[in-house]
């Protein structure tokens, strides 16, 4: 299966384990709004946070792109703060994982 089909089946399901096994250990995500980077564990945690909460709705996702080097994806999603985002992720691949998040985000009405 695809990163991104196994991507976007975990967000349907709220899978936070099936979402965090498709990362590399040492992968890094950078967040968009600060620029910082977080550790995969560090990741994993505010996911599985996002993916609990019933105020969270992460939207089906989009394939702009993806081969073995690179998967781009594009979502609306609803944060817990009440703020609701359209995302574009971009992801570096390796050995079929993924070892590298660097998102952009634009703030969006509900």
């Amino acid at each position: 299966m695809a990163i991104f089909d196994a991507m976007n089946e975990a967000v349907q399901n709220k899978d936070t384990q099936a979402y965090i096994d498709l990362y590399a250990d040492d992968a890094v995500f950078v967040r968009h709004q600060s620029g910082k980077s977080m550790s995969k564990a560090e990741f994993a945690d505010m996911i599985g946070k996002m993916m609990a909460s019933d105020k969270t709705v992460m939207r089906e996702r989009r394939k702009i792109y993806e081969n073995d080097d690179i998967l781009v994806v594009h979502s609306v999603n609803d944060y817990p703060d009440g703020t609701r985002e359209a995302v574009l992720m971009a992801c570096m691949l390796k050995d079929g994982k993924i070892t590298r998040v660097e998102t952009g985000a634009t703030p969006l009405e509900k």
